[in-house]
């Protein structure tokens, strides 16, 4: 790995663990035939990279989940349940990881995401963290529902290369899911699989040469 001075992060279960399994079993709950398809790590229904990428609005992605749940009776407050059931939280030693990391890089924020998992998270760091964000662990926070794409696709890292005026070769990227990183190797970007759950996100970072 040569000379890092940058470090782009995702955030689930880099830094937020996440559940899909939970997830799984909630949307089957609600009547979602053919859940591993469906919603998984590796594939989901395009309903998602929509949601994702701003192209549809929350309702709409509800409105979805009815139809292809075939139950219109389905309440908002049901779909979101079952859709947030994904997210598990962040340890305090987590951030005080990153904050320590922010010391020796430019570090930033880059996570394939969606208004209700935003909305939700935003919520959960104000009760459990008295934060109000995730901004004062980076540089700068990137979110693909604002950013009207989603990884893989090498616009989102050249984006966030070329408004930051990083180099490449000096920025590492850091995502758990394989194809994310073959979009930033697309990019230029040095890459590095997170094989570890977030709790341990320093030690992993410690093991690969990174400052902390």
């Amino acid at each position: 790995m040569k000379k890092i001075k940058n470090i782009i992060f995702d955030y689930g279960n880099v830094i937020f663990e996440i559940d899909f399994r939970i997830t799984q079993e909630s949307l089957k709950q609600l009547g979602i035939p053919n859940i591993e398809t469906f919603f998984g790590h590796s594939g989901h229904h395009n309903l998602f990279n929509e949601l994702e990428t701003g192209a549809i609005t929350p309702a709409q992605f509800r409105d979805g989940i009815r139809e292809i749940a075939q139950n219109s009776e389905l309440t908002d407050q049901q779909i979101d349940a079952a859709w947030n059931s994904l997210l598990i939280g962040v340890l305090p030693e987590t951030h005080n990881v990153l904050l320590e990391a922010k010391k020796n890089y430019r570090t930033f924020l880059l996570s394939n995401t969606n208004q209700i998992h935003y909305d939700y998270i935003m919520d959960y760091l104000q009760k459990e963290h008295n934060v109000p964000n995730n901004d004062h662990l980076f540089e700068k926070t990137y979110y693909s529902q604002l950013m009207k794409f989603r990884k893989p696709h090498v616009e989102i890292f050249e984006q966030v290369i070329k408004e930051n005026n990083l180099n490449p070769a000096e920025t590492l990227f850091i995502d758990d899911t394989p194809g994310h990183l073959e979009g930033a190797k697309k990019a230029g970007l040095q890459t590095l699989l997170m094989t570890e759950k977030p709790e341990n996100l320093g030690t992993f970072l410690k093991s690969n040469g990174i400052l902390i």
